[in-house]
C-alpha cells in the first residue's frame, strides 16, 4: 500500500459539523476498501483565491492515508460526485510528517503574538 495526503475543499454554507462529518465519511470508504486513515484535520474556513462555483469561501479538510489505489480513486470518484465537495487533490508521498500539519501550527503560532497597542 502507499502513503496519500488528501486534501478537500466542501462549500461554505455547510456547518462545521457536516464538513467534519464529509472526512468520516470519506475515511469510512477508503476503510471499506483495504485503506487505513493515519490521521485527519479539519482547517476550517478560509477565503478563497478565486471564487469556485460561486463561493467564496470553503471548508478544507486533509487526510493522511495508508491505502491501496483501487481504494483512492474510489473515494476520489464519489468525491467528484459529491455536491458539496468543489475541489479534491490527491498526492502520493513517501512518509508523513509527524505532528500536526503547517496550517495547525501556524494557527497556535498566532497565539503567541502580542496585542496592539493604541
Amino acid at each position: 500500500m502507499a502513503l496519500y495526503e488528501h486534501f478537500f475543499i466542501s462549500r461554505q454554507d455547510l456547518s462545521s459539523s457536516q464538513a467534519e462529518e464529509l472526512i468520516k465519511q470519506y475515511s469510512d470508504i477508503l476503510k471499506e476498501n483495504g485503506g487505513n486513515v493515519k490521521g485527519h484535520e479539519y482547517w476550517g474556513l478560509k477565503t478563497l483565491a478565486y471564487k469556485i462555483n460561486k463561493n467564496r469561501k470553503g471548508h478544507y479538510s486533509f487526510l493522511k492515508t495508508d491505502s491501496p489505489s483501487f481504494a483512492v480513486q474510489e473515494m476520489e470518484r464519489l468525491m467528484r460526485i459529491h455536491e458539496d465537495i468543489m475541489r479534491v487533490l490527491t498526492i502520493k508521498v513517501d512518509i508523513h510528517n509527524e505532528g500536526p500539519s503547517i496550517q495547525i501550527s501556524k494557527r497556535e503560532d498566532r497565539s503567541d503574538r502580542r496585542e496592539r497597542s493604541e
